[in-house]
């Protein structure tokens, strides 16, 4: 098989289109993270504690180290962080629920009786001998 059909094998897959669908929209997750770091979070660190972390910078010869710019992106990647882990967190908490459900459903549909044979009685599921008839049932 030669290499373009390959790769052309590899990109028609469905994980792959999942990744990139999941790309795209981490990008524009991304961006509305950013945009509650910056435009609501560090305002809102800045009345608390009265600072303004873009300000925070230091001149070394012709070099501007923006160290606070640096340590925004850090507060904007914790953020994010913690809003990933609690959208994880929500998602298999659901998805525990759900198979919990299903697991109930389950038990549920599981018969928990069954016919005695001989008197046409209906008996526990376990039973050895009809509680009706008394007839000993076979195992």
């Amino acid at each position: 098989m030669g290499f373009f059909q390959e790769f052309k094998q590899f990109i028609s897959k469905g994980n792959v289109m999942d990744m990139a669908v999941g790309i795209i929209i981490g990008g524009a997750f991304t961006s509305i993270v950013t945009s509650l770091c910056e435009d609501i979070i560090s305002p809102i660190l800045g009345i608390f504690g009265g600072l303004d972390f873009s300000e925070y910078v230091l001149d070394i010869g012709g070099a501007t180290l923006k160290y606070g710019n640096f340590i925004t992106t850090i507060i904007n990647f914790l953020i994010m962080a913690l809003v990933v882990f609690c959208i994880v967190k929500s998602v298999n908490g659901a998805a525990t629920q759900a198979a919990k459900l299903a697991h109930l459903e389950k038990e549920e549909a599981a018969p928990t009786t069954k016919v005695c044979p001989f008197c046409k009685s209906e008996i526990a599921l376990d039973a050895t001998r009809c509680p009706h008839c008394t007839s000993k049932l076979d195992e």
